[in-house]
Formats: structure tokens, C-alpha cells, sequence
């Protein structure tokens, strides 16, 4: 049985600021598409409600961000968290901004 056991011969870690920022990405893009959703179930008209989540969902992904630009200059850590708050993040302010382009807003 000691060929099962799993061996780490490492000591990098995953950053949490990274995957906080992973997380407030997440819900940026929910709440995004919830809004997106539901200006398509009214009809295109969405409300101020609406508005006021995406507003706070490009607010959690500068946020974000900043936290996943922290955990990416972190010394000794592995970059798969960081890269991906980096993408989402963005992703999030890029939808954001097209919501508010589009007139959506």
C-alpha cells in the first residue's frame, strides 16, 4: 500500500487572494447574466435593479482583479488561480461594459 500514497515534493501553494478573486468573478458573471436574462424575459426593459447588479458586479471585478494581480506576484505559488481571476475578471468587465454600451443599462 505505499505505492498509493500520494507524495508533494513542493512547497507552492495555491494563493487565496487569487481564488477569492476567482470567486467574486464567478458571481460577477451570475449576476451579469442574471440581469442579461432577465431584460430578455421583460422584453429588453431592464430596471434599475438590473443596472444597479451589474454596476456592483464591475465594482467585485476590479476588485478582483487587483486581488488576482496580488496573488500572481506571489513568490513560490502555482499560477493557475491567478491566471484564471486575471481572464475571468476581465471577462467580467468587458460583458459589464458591453451591457452599458449596448444601452442595456
Amino acid at each position: 500500500m505505499a505505492f498509493l500514497t500520494k507524495y508533494k515534493f513542493t512547497n507552492r501553494q495555491h494563493p487565496l487572494k487569487a481564488v477569492m478573486a476567482v470567486n467574486l468573478a464567478l458571481i460577477g458573471l451570475g449576476a451579469i447574466g442574471m440581469a442579461v436574462w432577465l431584460g430578455y424575459r421583460h422584453d429588453g426593459a431592464v430596471e434599475p435593479n438590473h443596472a444597479a447588479a451589474v454596476f456592483l458586479a464591475q465594482l467585485m471585478a476590479m476588485a478582483g482583479l487587483g486581488l488576482a494581480i496580488a496573488g500572481r506576484l506571489e513568490p513560490n505559488s502555482y499560477r493557475f488561480f491567478p491566471d484564471l481571476g486575471i481572464f475571468l475578471n476581465l471577462l467580467v468587465l468587458v460583458c459589464g461594459g458591453l451591457f452599458v454600451f449596448l444601452g442595456l443599462a
